[in-house]
């Protein structure tokens, strides 16, 4: 089982770069993979879980990775798919980063959409409509659009507030969590052992 600390410092995994920014702890190997493939994954994940254990920020780094980013490969001591199972089983959903909006970069010859319209709007109040349309890839006219739709929408959605987890109900769910796959993992070898 892991052990969970937290004090603020610098995060372990800086100092451990050669593991956690190998390809395959972002990528891991599929059923198909060869044996000695699937064994070099195995160690580098238990190396990082032991270098997580040992970071003083890795409460921290669990809740930001279960409860507020979408983050690949192995974090705070999980993998992707138990970071899953965290959540499904706190109720989180956390949308994946959506970078190329934020950015600005959509592709030509598509539909501009009205909430995506007025979400730049709202991120950018200070840039001109002409360089909304730019970003958009779509003419000001179409930005002018959506902005005048926006104003004059006169029906109102109630917000729904979502319910977020505690720091100590995400590190609960994580125990229960590393602990089913530590009991699996376990009876796994010993049925491959018979």
């Amino acid at each position: 089982m892991t052990a969970l600390t937290s004090t603020t410092s610098t995060p372990a995994c800086l100092d451990a770069k050669d593991i956690f920014q190998n390809p395959l702890l972002e990528e891991p190997p599929t059923s198909t993979a060869g044996a000695a493939v699937r064994r070099e994954y195995g160690a580098l994940v238990r190396e990082a879980e032991k270098v997580c254990a040992s970071c003083p920020l890795v409460q921290q780094c669990l809740y930001d990775a279960v409860v507020k980013h979408d983050v690949s490969g192995l974090c705070a001591g999980t993998t992707r798919k138990e970071r899953n199972e965290i959540r499904a089983r706190l109720g989180v959903t956390v949308a994946p980063e959506d970078f190329d909006t934020l950015a600005g970069v959509t592709a030509r010859h598509r539909q501009v959409d009205h909430d995506e319209v007025v979400r730049l709007r709202r991120a950018n109040p200070h840039e001109s409509l002409e360089m909304l349309a730019h970003r958009l890839g779509c003419s000001l006219s179409t930005v002018k659009r959506h902005l005048r739709k926006a104003r004059t929408q006169t029906t109102v959605t109630p917000i729904r507030k979502k319910t977020v987890p505690t720091m100590g109900q995400v590190i609960e769910v994580f125990r229960q969590v590393k602990g089913h796959a530590t009991r699996t993992r376990r009876s796994g070898r010993a049925a491959a052992a018979a």
